[in-house]
């Protein structure tokens, strides 16, 4: 390996020397490691370059870019304000946000430039921590190791190919970077280059809180190799001693700031439902999977197969066996640190993994999972430091040839690269990720779900093996219907065994298959769906469990839709109304993410009094769905005014209901206003919608005799159906027969006038 000494200078260590300012700033030294981190990261980017061929996911895409109207008005005032206002996907990272509205300034919707984005800047923390320990302990040759199996371990592919995890590689971008301004602090002492060690970890903590643990990890490095620490064996010359308490006290600023983030980020998760509590997860069942969690991760690490998006948590207590081999792993690794405390990089390297992974290990629960791979982004870079370290001290103890020491590293790090490839290549599209996760993951109800939801989207890719059987919208229903089915089926055994943890997910899944049958017109078995769901939101309600009431809303919703497709308003309108409650309360908690769910259920309700008659109080409703849909669409009109003009066109049929003909007309009129400016866009969209408001219009006016300005809309409607027709014409042959019928009956009437 680069930069290995001989058996006798290990013996006698020379003093370490401290990096100092008098330095050139183009020493041959200098020069060399700046080559090598520009090679290291152009091999990074080369590694990962399949990603601009990758899709946008559903999995958290969808909330972060695709379908996000904040990121997708761009880097504007207006997003800014949002960013640091908002806890929207249950977390408050503003610097994330930023990111990704600058992304899509950049690109659009072309999911190549955010893809590539997350590449550079993984390269680059590659980069970043090759300078760093080699700034640190001035041994290019394990340092240039570490960095080289952080850049190309396959069990980093999740938060480089995944678009939604971007958070993971900026935070730790700003975490290098603190790191790198604490060295330099640590040269002198001073208040300015605290401050900018407080200010590059406050940006940590603004992309993600996953870097919360950055105070004790600056303790460590003051341990190795800064050498701080007073009384230390080894001396590193012209770097000052402190005790251990006074190293402590000073990082108190930095711990203000970690402590406000864990406050701020438990808050975003409570008010987004995503933390799991003791009546769901017990605290013994917690600590067992921590237990084994720290093993499996280690075991991923030296064996990165299987590897997966999601890895489901055990229902109830985890095999012995796993939880005594797991505690037998850690002891043994934790006494060999604590053995050898003349290589201080062991104790380091595990208190970094250890420590680092704490916020994320599952003692606080969030979601689903077990454990995650992208939670490994930072832990492992102890593991690597240990093995690097650790492997150049034996070859120098045995006198091995630099030559052979390169030649195991290369070929263990071009294994590594092709495994990676291959995994890179299962985040191409919604379809092969969850394909791949329920090959290599065992009773995943989560994929299941997501592997029915990718199914139901009409434009995701599927591999040219599976072409044949899913090649027609049917067939993907029917497979998405399986995917359900065996989801349901699954998550039916855990809530026998776990009902608080597992009922909520079973409702969710209840409420998928529901709306599958609906669409595939089998009413009788989605109403049984739906029920059986709000029945379980109803059961953990008075059991005094945990229910999810975004998901009980939308279960009532679903059902309140359902009835009114089957000619029963007077059932589905107290669904709407309990849907219209809960959604009251979510937005007084978050007003960004559920005002537009509380719009649609108005609208819902609005439309079920009209068909029982009660049109002054749908008419109430549908003014309260309007003005929220407004307000919505002054900041997002792409994103909201098509619902503007869906109400509005609600409204004009209302009002011709009730005679209000001059109300109906200007509600008519700025429908079609909108619905022209949105076809300007995406004509095969919404010129339907154009067409069907000036029937509409055309009917008002006809109803009052305004014969040449009905003539017009009719006609004008007919020309658009017609234009349509010629990419579709059995969708639009019905609209076109009814037009030319008014317009008939238009012509027959004139003359008499």
């Amino acid at each position: 390996m680069v930069g290995s000494r001989s058996a006798s200078q290990n013996r006698h260590k020379p003093k370490l020397k401290a990096p100092s300012r008098s330095e050139g700033l183009f020493t041959g030294a200098i020069k060399r490691n700046a080559v090598i981190g520009v090679l290291l990261g152009v091999a990074t980017i080369a590694l990962y370059s399949p990603v601009s061929r990758h899709a946008f996911l559903i999995f958290d895409d969808h909330d972060y870019v695709t379908a996000n109207p904040h990121i997708r008005e761009g880097l504007s005032w207006n997003t800014v304000k949002w960013a640091f206002s908002s806890t929207a996907v249950a977390n408050w990272h503003p610097l994330t946000w930023l990111s990704h509205a600058l992304d899509y300034q950049l690109f659009g919707l072309n999911p190549a430039g955010h893809h590539l984005d997350s590449v550079f800047i993984h390269a680059l923390n590659a980069m970043l921590l090759f300078l760093l320990l080699t700034r640190l302990t001035k041994r290019a040759g394990p340092s240039l190791f570490v960095a080289a199996l952080f850049a190309v371990h396959p069990i980093n592919v999740e938060s480089v190919a995944w678009v939604a995890e971007r958070k993971n590689v900026l935070s730790t971008l700003f975490f290098f970077l603190a790191i790198a301004a604490y060295t330099w602090y640590v040269q002198k002492p001073g208040g300015r280059r605290y401050l900018l060690v407080a200010a590059l970890f406050a940006a940590g903590l603004m992309a993600k809180p996953m870097v919360i643990t950055l105070p004790a990890v600056l303790l460590l490095l003051d341990y190795w190799p800064l050498e701080r620490i007073q009384n230390s064996q080894t001396r590193v010359a012209g770097t000052p001693h402190f005790t251990l308490p006074k190293l402590l006290l000073e990082k108190v600023p930095l711990l203000f700031l970690s402590a406000a983030s864990a406050w701020i980020t438990v808050k975003a998760q409570r008010s987004g439902q995503a933390v799991r509590t003791l009546h769901q997860f017990s605290r013994s069942i917690r600590v067992e999977n921590t237990l084994v969690s720290y093993a499996l991760y280690l075991w991923k690490m030296l064996w990165p197969v299987r590897l997966a998006p999601l890895y489901p948590r055990a229902a109830a207590t985890l095999p012995a066996w796993q939880l005594v081999s797991s505690a037998l792993l850690l002891l043994t690794v934790t006494f060999l640190a604590l053995g050898f405390r003349d290589r201080r990089y062991l104790l380091v390297g595990w208190l970094w993994f250890l420590g680092t992974l704490v916020p994320v290990i599952g003692l606080v629960q969030v979601g689903d999972a077990a454990m995650a791979d992208r939670y490994a982004y930072i832990p492992l870079i102890g593991i690597f430091v240990m093995i690097a370290w650790g492997l150049n001290d034996l070859a120098d103890a045995e006198n091995v040839s630099t030559l052979w020491q390169v030649i195991p590293v290369f070929g263990l790090l071009a294994t590594l690269s092709m495994v990676t490839r291959n995994q890179v290549s299962y985040w191409q599209s919604e379809y092969s990720l969850w394909d791949h996760t329920l090959a290599v993951t065992d009773r995943n109800p989560f994929a299941h779900d997501a592997m029915g939801s990718a199914l139901m989207e009409p434009d995701v890719a599927v591999t040219l093996n599976h072409m044949e059987n899913l090649n027609t919208g049917q067939k993907r229903m029917n497979e998405a219907r399986h995917q359900y089915e065996e989801a349901l089926q699954i998550r039916r055994e855990l809530s026998q065994q776990n009902p608080a943890a597992y009922l909520p997910d079973m409702a969710t899944t209840l409420n998928n298959l529901g709306n599958l049958e609906r669409l595939q017109g089998r009413t009788d078995e989605a109403r049984k769906d739906y029920e059986e769901a709000v029945t379980i939101h109803r059961q953990l309600l008075q059991q005094g469990m945990d229910p999810y009431p975004p998901d009980m809303a939308m279960a009532l919703n679903n059902l309140g839709f359902l009835e009114r497709l089957q000619k029963q308003p007077e059932q589905a309108y107290p669904h709407f109304e309990e849907a219209l409650q809960i959604y009251r309360e979510l937005v007084r908690q978050s007003p960004d993410t559920y005002l537009p769910e509380m719009a649609m259920t108005l609208n819902n309700m609005a439309i079920s009094e009209k068909e029982q008659n009660r049109l002054d109080e749908s008419r109430q409703h549908y003014e309260q769905a309007l003005q929220i849909r407004r307000q919505l669409a002054q900041q997002f009109p792409d994103t909201y005014l098509p619902d503007v003009a869906m109400t509005l066109n609600d409204l004009g049929n209302l009002d011709g209901l009730q005679k209000h003909m001059e109300k109906a007309r200007q509600h008519y009129e700025e429908a079609c206003t909108a619905y022209r400016q949105l076809a300007q866009q995406e004509p095969g969209t919404y010129l339907p919608y154009v067409a069907g408001t000036l029937n509409n219009l055309g009917f008002l006016d006809q109803n009052e005799n305004r014969i040449e300005e009905s003539r017009a809309h009719y006609s004008e409607a007919l020309s658009i159906y017609r234009e349509l027709a010629q990419a579709d014409s059995g969708r639009y042959s019905g609209d076109i027969a009814r037009v030319e019928a008014s317009l008939k009956e238009l012509e027959e009437k004139a003359p008499s006038e």
